[in-house]
């Protein structure tokens, strides 16, 4: 181990993991700024915990304009108790607290993306100092990690569950498990196309199960994602044996991503056209969307076509785009 790996944490947790019951309490960093000469990041968190049985660290707000995941784990902290259940439950609705007050997808500190900062680091920025102590504290801890994503404010998706395909394919088949316990609309076998420093892969690294979502977009949320957030909570602490009882398991739909021919990007940004809706049928190479230059008129727009068939799964939110954004994404049924 170097030197840093060798530092504790700025970060004190001012819960007991090891204690029972319920507690509510805060991860606190200190963070000197021009208002505060000894001011605190205070992250909020929540342990439940009781008698012997697996840990479950359920996190949101790894992003900060992403709201389903806040809105199920806030409304779990306050309603779980602890006889109902048998083992520990570690809940952080806003882990990327900073960019969660801010509604950004990075933190206004530093412009840190939580999601792209691990391992972290104990004397590094405010984001990286976060991801230090849930690489090194938290994750540790857990059998099952459950992290909640949407679209932002930049994109919108098919509400799905998703793990990814891995080597260690008892690890990989127990995290599928887990995405079908939750029974989201769809369910996705789901390919990332810039996995450096993810969340996701520090927890899988250490054999962990990993699932995560993508519950809609546009920077909000709506009464039908926040319940499937908060439906598939309590499916996954059900199908853990943490909270008695069956999974209210409903009819999925699975989706591949199976390669990079899923994604479209624009080449040139201008205002974007959409000719496919969410959930529709593109076939290879079929138009998807048109991008309009936007400096003058009579000029025709770019075609954005579709890499392979299958249906779309994510598209761009925004009417207006830049270039290199994502635009759409296709995924494959998989009966």
């Amino acid at each position: 181990m170097n030197e840093i790996g060798l530092r504790p944490s700025p970060i004190s947790a001012t819960v007991d993991f090891a204690a029972e019951g319920i507690q509510h309490g805060f991860l606190r960093l200190p963070y000197s700024r021009d208002d505060s000469a000894w001011g605190s990041v205070m992250i909020p968190i929540t342990v439940v915990s009781r008698g012997e049985g697996p840990t479950a660290l359920l996190t949101g707000g790894n992003h900060g304009d992403e709201y389903e995941g806040p809105i199920a784990l806030f409304d779990l902290a306050r309603s779980l108790k602890a006889e109902e259940v048998s083992g520990r439950v570690i809940i952080v609705p806003a882990m990327n607290y900073p960019a969660f007050l801010a509604g950004t997808r990075t933190s206004p500190i530093d412009r840190g993306n939580m999601n792209r900062s691990f391992p972290g680091r104990p004397d590094g920025t405010v984001t990286e100092k976060i991801a230090d102590y849930f690489q090194r504290v938290l994750l540790p801890m857990a059998n099952l990690v459950l992290d909640f994503h949407s679209g932002g404010k930049t994109l919108d998706f098919l509400p799905f569950c998703a793990a990814h395909i891995l080597p260690n394919k008892h690890q990989e088949a127990k995290s599928f498990d887990f995405v079908t316990a939750f029974a989201a609309p769809y369910s996705m076998k789901m390919l990332e196309i810039d996995a450096v420093g993810m969340y996701d892969t520090a927890a899988e690294e250490m054999g962990k199960v990993f699932i995560t979502t993508e519950l809609g977009g546009g920077g909000t949320a709506t009464a039908k994602s926040a319940a499937i957030a908060k439906r598939g909570t309590m499916n996954v602490l059900r199908h853990a044996g943490i909270v008695a009882g069956a999974a209210d398991i409903g009819a999925t739909t699975w989706l591949d991503m199976p390669d990079g021919r899923c994604f479209s990007f624009a080449e040139e940004g201008g205002l974007i056209e959409p000719l496919v809706d969410l959930g529709e049928a593109v076939s290879e190479d079929a138009v998807i969307a048109r991008i309009y230059p936007t400096g003058r008129t009579g000029v025709e727009p770019r075609e954005i076509r579709a890499g392979m068939s299958g249906i779309l799964c994510a598209r761009h939110f925004p009417g207006l785009v830049k270039s290199g954004d994502c635009v759409a994404v296709v995924a494959t049924v998989d009966e």
